[in-house]
């Protein structure tokens, strides 16, 4: 017997999840019935403990939901939905957080979810002067707390609300625009997260974390980068991924190169990305030093699922151990988390002021002309590992050097437009 004791909902923008509190675990089934359209899920031998009623459903995908007993042991949930859906579900076990055995419902929206680019990249140099996007992925969410400090502070509200200020600063600040990966209090799974920062054309992604250990006594702030043997794995399950043939890294397919080329081209986004990520994290660790003690003055590496986009460069700030009464005070102040935030928009702007991408604005204002290195072709080079090597687009190569094709010759000399 798992007798269904609580009902919650969380939604996101694409869709509405459900969790329901079970006292063990369970079976059960789900499928979706139209005319009208409804979702339902018979939990076997299990009683519903908990009412449905007065449950908080507006601006979700739901109607109304109902439960009833099936053939004298089962429970069945029939919710009522304003829209076709896909609907799915999954069992959680107790962990640190939930004593109680979980079933999660997701009712995920049919039109695909749209990601609005804030901004459109340039094709190159010469266009119109864009803005440069900042991805801001709030950790946690919904279901899924985080760690719990000192006095119930909970890290997702904590990081949701330095990841909202760092949004203003950025909406205010000439030459930027911000994306914020999560904008309410619903989870995103991990890739997703990269996925939504790749697909709103982001020139660099920061998660926003808050740390926990079990000694109350750690403390300070870190900054993390994903770490070599991360970017190694994560470029070999790209390869194997067949959905990611056709995408894009700097501007170059893979789905026409042979495995040896494509794992190549992989190998050197991520190096010249693990490159631009370490200098952003030097900047930011920077400036959060003058707010917070550091847990360690250089930048850190993980294999962070979260930090593996192939073509972003992408850090991991950890603002504070949440685990410590202290820093757990200073993290639930308002003030504190605007002086946190501050502190990663500084490091951020400065780098970007220093290493505009090419077609921004903020290039525009570094230089009137875009300023060149020039690399001699030698045998086995090609146009992509060139243009993938350098993180620029393989458009903006071929159109700094009048190129129709992308034949090559040993000892021609290339211009690489510079940063």
């Amino acid at each position: 017997m798992a007798d269904v004791q609580d009902v919650r909902v969380w939604q996101s923008p694409d869709k509405t999840r459900l969790v329901f509190d079970l006292t063990g675990p369970h079976e059960h089934k789900i499928f979706t019935l139209n005319n009208p359209e409804r979702v339902v899920i018979d939990v076997s031998n299990a009683k519903m403990k908990s009412s449905v009623e007065g449950l908080d459903t507006q601006s979700t995908s739901i109607r109304s939901i109902r439960t009833a007993r099936r053939n004298q042991n089962d429970v069945r949930i029939v919710i009522d939905v304003t829209e076709p859906v896909n609907a799915s579900s999954f069992p959680l076990v107790p962990n640190n957080v939930y004593s109680n055995h979980r079933l999660v419902v997701d009712l995920e929206r049919i039109q695909e979810a749209r990601v609005v680019a804030p901004v459109k990249k340039a094709d190159s140099y010469e266009d119109n002067k864009r803005d440069i996007i900042i991805a801001i992925d709030a950790g946690h969410g919904g279901e899924d707390p985080g760690a719990i400090g000192h006095g119930r502070t909970k890290e997702k509200h904590v990081v949701l609300a330095i990841a909202r200020e760092l949004e203003r600063l950025l909406k205010a600040e000439p030459g930027f625009t911000p994306y914020m990966v999560r904008t309410g209090d619903y989870y995103i799974g991990l890739r997703e997260r990269t996925s939504k920062a790749r697909k709103a054309n982001a020139d660099f992604f920061v998660s926003i974390h808050a740390d926990a250990f079990k000694y109350p006594s750690a403390s300070g702030s870190s900054v993390f980068m994903l770490s070599d043997r991360g970017a190694t794995s994560e470029a070999a399950r790209w390869l194997a991924d067949k959905e990611n043939e056709s995408d894009l890294i700097g501007g170059v397919s893979l789905e026409d190169k042979e495995d040896h080329l494509a794992m190549t081209l992989l190998d050197l986004s991520m190096t010249n990305k693990r490159k631009e990520s370490m200098k952003l994290g030097n900047h930011i660790l920077e400036r959060v030093g003058h707010v917070s003690k550091l847990h360690k003055k250089q930048v850190e590496e993980a294999a962070f699922v979260v930090l593996k986009a192939p073509d972003i460069p992408a850090l991991l700030v950890e603002t504070g151990f949440i685990s410590n009464p202290q820093e757990a005070r200073k993290l639930a102040d308002s003030g504190y988390q605007k002086k946190m935030a501050r502190a990663i928009y500084s490091g951020v702007t400065e780098y970007f002021r220093d290493h505009p991408p090419h077609g921004t604005l903020l290039a525009a204002q570094k230089g009137s002309a875009p300023v060149f290195s020039t690399y001699v072709i030698r045998s086995g080079d090609t146009l992509s590992e060139i243009a993938v090597r350098n993180g620029i687009a393989i458009a903006d190569l071929r159109k700094a050097n009048g190129l129709k094709n992308d034949s090559l010759r040993v000892g021609q000399r290339l211009k690489i437009p510079n940063s």
